[in-house]
């Protein structure tokens, strides 16, 4: 595609986010940033939290997974609902019962102020680099493809990228981000629907072809069974799905922020099932398209790249398929990007500004006016850890900077355990070290229980055990139970 083409696309697609944030933004307040003052139609929440749960990695990785994995990634679909159900049924019900802005408000209640500055802390660290990686992986897709063709500095790419999230994101905030969810989960679904229709017409498949053809394939196995070692066996995916989901959805404010945003908590509760079941026909979508694309290289007599995540973009953007297949996924492609990175600029603006700096006893325009700071200054910083990326110019050093923002849901995941489960109180000085010490000795176990079971994967499974250590380190330096209590 050409680069003029692609400019072009991303400037309307970026006008209509802006329009967006124009209609949604006027006479927007703290509560409007915040929480939408929690007036969000719940189906329009739902369909937004579609695209919100898939990033740009994810709308490349997904179908190129089919080559390493077959569709076993549908294992882990089915942990998801697990996970959603005690979201809707634990976790949430407190949130709305506690009236809270930011969740890590109850760590605060239940514990005290160091855990909730961990809490808070943590989710901080996650989220930054988080979404500095997924921006950085973007940025460098546009610069190579469009932006060095033009002599543009690979900063300003950046800077620009950053500037328009800002802008569309800085008045309404959590209220804007629900309607531009909306535009970017109907992107991204448009670009993956075309794309199988269009691979479809060209194998000469009807649905029922589709669905056999894809069935019979070597892409087509979804349960593993065969051995236990293996990373994809159905009880590694299946749990590694279920606490997954409750640690980066129930336990994560970028994604509690949009559920807090509904009217009552049955309108949330709503918003989760109705969620949680649009993702399994979703995915299976995403997993049906990689296998179509795989059979379809094969029979163009086209080499399968190295890298899977090349799959998708070699063939939508490739000339074999009509243009609109590589139009739409461009716009795909930058709305998973940009759904994750502003919602998330969002949730870290409200987490610094409530959590770190604190909120209480200050007037609406003291907030407004931290709030407005904290914004700028947390898109400065993802532009920073976007450079440190570039710098760095090593995928393994970065994708090991990436993986240590998963070790801090961890302590996450133990400290909410700990405090909806036990009636004990902390020595609250001492959960930073615990929260700090759990994923180092969770890993180290990792690489002992790799090196005694050989050929062992081990997954998404450390999660869990990373919160298990977090659980029984704050067991240690637990007391008495209060007579208080927020459970």
């Amino acid at each position: 595609m050409r680069p003029e083409l692609i400019v072009g696309i991303i400037i309307v697609y970026f006008l209509s986010l802006l329009v967006i944030s124009w209609i949604t933004g006027r006479r927007a307040d703290n509560a409007s940033f915040f929480l939408g003052n929690r007036r969000s139609p719940w189906y329009i929440v739902a369909f937004g939290m579609i695209g919100a749960s898939l990033s740009g990695v994810t709308f490349i990785s997904v179908p190129g997974w089919v080559l390493t994995s077959q569709m076993t990634y549908m294992q882990m679909i089915l942990g998801y609902l697990v996970g959603y159900l005690v979201i809707a049924n634990v976790l949430m019900p407190m949130y709305y019962r506690l009236e809270l802005t930011s969740i890590y408000t109850y760590l605060e209640g239940r514990f005290g102020k160091m855990s909730y500055k961990t809490g808070a802390s943590f989710f901080l660290l996650s989220r930054i680099i988080g979404a500095s990686f997924r921006l950085f992986l973007v940025a460098r897709v546009l610069q190579i493809s469009v932006f060095d063709h033009w002599g543009v500095p690979f900063w300003l790419t950046v800077v620009i990228t950053i500037l328009l999230i800002w802008l569309y994101t800085n008045r309404g905030g959590i209220r804007t981000i629900i309607w531009t969810d909306t535009l970017q989960t109907f992107s991204m679904l448009t670009a993956v629907v075309l794309t199988v229709i269009f691979l479809a017409r060209s194998m000469d498949l009807d649905f029922s072809g589709v669905v056999s053809t894809v069935a019979n394939s070597e892409y087509g196995k979804i349960f593993e069974f065969s051995s236990w070692k293996s990373g994809n066996h159905f009880i590694q995916h299946f749990f590694a799905g279920m606490f997954i989901t409750i640690v980066m959805t129930g336990l994560d404010q970028d994604m509690m922020q949009k559920n807090l945003s509904c009217k009552n908590i049955r309108d949330a509760k709503k918003n989760m099932y109705w969620m949680s079941l649009s993702l399994v026909p979703v995915n299976l979508l995403f997993l049906t398209l990689g296998a179509l694309l795989a059979i379809f290289a094969v029979q163009s007599g086209l080499v399968l790249p190295e890298q899977s995540d090349d799959l998708f973009p070699m063939i939508a953007t490739g000339g074999m398929l009509p243009r609109i297949v590589g139009v739409t996924f461009v716009i795909g492609l930058v709305a998973a990007a940009y759904s994750s990175a502003d919602s998330a600029l969002t949730a870290l603006t409200t987490s610094f500004t409530v959590d770190i700096l604190g909120s209480k006893g200050k007037s609406e325009a003291e907030v407004m006016k931290t709030r407005k700071r904290v914004h700028v200054g947390i898109s400065v910083v993802l532009a920073l850890v976007i450079f440190l990326f570039e710098a760095i110019n090593n995928e393994s050093v970065i994708a090991a900077i990436f993986r240590v923002a998963g070790f801090t849901y961890g302590p996450l995941l133990g400290l909410y355990a700990f405090g909806l489960f036990t009636k004990r109180s902390l020595r609250d000085r001492w959960v930073p070290v615990v929260a700090i010490l759990a994923p180092v000795v969770a890993y180290i176990d990792q690489l002992i229980i790799e090196w005694i079971f050989s050929n062992y994967e081990m997954g998404f499974e450390f999660l869990i055990m990373n919160g298990l250590y977090t659980f029984l380190g704050l067991w240690i330096i637990s007391q008495h139970p209060q007579r208080r209590s927020h459970r």
